[in-house]
């Protein structure tokens, strides 16, 4: 008997088409109505560290060079106050296969899909993780889907998604290029059903734990060169998978002192979803559209508990404009003779503007992420598209930005400054967001407060005084 392919009838499945596809009982880890066991989860639905660098090394993924950046950190310390200005170091992650970290999670994923007897991949992503994992399916010998959001309604396509939807195909996938909206998860969850493929999400325990080396690595690294660990690592934030992968590997390699930063592309006031907004964006990751709805509500992924959940994790979070951004990027090119593409840049931009000057000389920064570039993803290319969208592009104050209708360049690197967003007000909302769907009056428990607290990285008398307030 055939089964109703209306958005509807395909939709009402979704937990079934998911859970087929990728293969964990999530069931056994609620505990209803609010909290589940994120450690168990991660246990027993994942892989251990040691089993995960194995599957790496395998497919020559991972242990990529952490670089001093020696030309940018004499610049930081003509910028910052005597005695300050630490050292920067970059985790060169543009080494690996597909050119982005994203192969870290890739190769756990494909790895897994083979091992358990599927025949072939599918991941929804517009963004590198595509790219990696077409290319570590083609490694395993498995098919590949990637399903992408690319165009707006009038059939506009943004470059830097179209160049990853090249490199897919590049390395032997099947591509989907969808209008903006919500067939993409439509789509998504008839081609799983139909092919009975594997679900590579970016947010199962196999993903997260493939970045878990990557935080490792860093730790383990800086004790063989420098008898230390970090003091800061800033990552790029989006979804949260670079976060907790991070942060988890932080502590595993024994550095869960090291503070941990995100950092995100302001972008507030564009919509992610929107028709109009979507080509006034200029860049697909590594923004506010996704990091902050991702920190205060991680279970809006493709699966049913995201493992991904950055705010457990997340000492400080700050934000940088885009014209920051490209700044950056062209200052690596021509300090450094790096030529990397913007999202990794994003946590850069973080490092050379505040974090690093906020620190002693003898204090180190590591920035855990690079990305390629390419023709698409070069700022050329970008800035000409936001020009041809209606986006004013200037030199001047990045200040004077505004998602969407100015990109603002600085003229000197003294004008770049991070900005803080408030941590303690995603706490809260991630804990009003817990309480959507319960009954009114409902007062959760203590292994639901224990949750909480987990989620947010705070203790539970701050959860308790959070409930008191909103529940009022």
């Amino acid at each position: 008997m055939s089964r109703g392919t209306s958005y509807q009838e395909v939709m009402a499945r979704k937990g079934e088409i998911v859970n087929q596809a990728v293969g964990i009982d999530y069931q056994e880890f609620e505990r209803p109505p609010i909290a589940f066991d994120y450690e168990e989860m991660m246990r027993t639905a994942g892989y251990s560290l040691d089993e995960v660098r194995a599957i790496q090394g395998e497919m020559n993924v991972g242990e990529t060079p952490l670089m001093e950046l020696k030309n940018i950190t004499r610049l930081v310390r003509q910028l910052a106050p005597p005695g300050k200005g630490a050292r920067i170091f970059l985790k060169d992650e543009a080494a690996n296969p597909s050119g982005s970290f994203k192969d870290r999670r890739a190769a756990v994923s494909c790895y897994h899909a083979a091992l358990k007897g599927y025949k072939g991949v599918i991941a929804a992503t517009s963004g590198n993780y595509g790219a990696a994992v077409a290319s570590q399916a083609a490694r395993r010998g498995l098919k590949c889907i990637i399903v992408q959001e690319v165009f707006d309604s009038r059939g506009v396509g943004q470059p830097e998604i179209i160049e990853k939807g090249r490199a897919c195909e590049a390395y032997g996938a099947e591509v989907w290029q969808l209008t903006v909206g919500p067939e993409l998860f439509y789509t998504f969850l008839r081609l799983l059903e139909e092919t009975g493929y594997f679900n590579a999400s970016l947010y199962t325990p196999f993903g997260i734990a493939g970045v878990e080396t990557l935080g490792y690595e860093i730790a383990e690294e800086l004790r063989e060169r420098e008898g230390r660990a970090p003091d800061v690592v800033i990552a790029t934030h989006a979804g949260g998978g670079n976060i907790t992968g991070t942060g988890r590997g932080l502590i595993k390699a024994g550095s869960g002192r090291t503070v941990l930063v995100g950092a995100s592309v302001d972008l507030s006031g564009l919509h992610m979803a929107s028709d109009a907004d979507f080509n006034r964006k200029s860049f697909t990751t590594g923004h506010t559209g996704f990091g902050v709805p991702f920190a205060t509500k991680a279970d809006r992924a493709d699966v049913p508990r995201n493992a991904a959940r950055s705010l457990r994790y997340m000492d400080r979070y700050v934000t940088v404009t885009q014209g920051e951004v490209f700044y950056v990027t062209e200052m690596l090119a021509q300090l450094e003779g790096l030529q990397r593409g913007p999202a990794g840049n994003t946590s850069l931009a973080a490092a050379v503007v505040s974090i690093a000057q906020e620190l002693s000389e003898q204090q180190i920064v590591v920035v855990n992420e690079t990305e390629y570039t390419g023709a698409g993803k070069h700022p050329t290319a970008q800035l000409t598209f936001a020009r041809r969208n209606g986006v004013e592009v200037r030199r001047g104050d990045p200040r004077e930005n505004r998602p969407g209708r100015a990109i603002v360049i600085p003229e000197d690197p003294g004008q770049i400054r991070a900005v803080d967003v408030d941590l303690d007000a995603l706490r809260r909302s991630n804990i009003k967001n817990a309480l959507e769907g319960l009954p009114e009056g409902y007062a959760p428990g203590p292994e639901e407060i224990r949750f909480l607290a987990g989620e947010t990285r705070t203790d539970e008398a701050y959860v308790r005084q959070a409930l008191e307030e909103l529940l009022l």
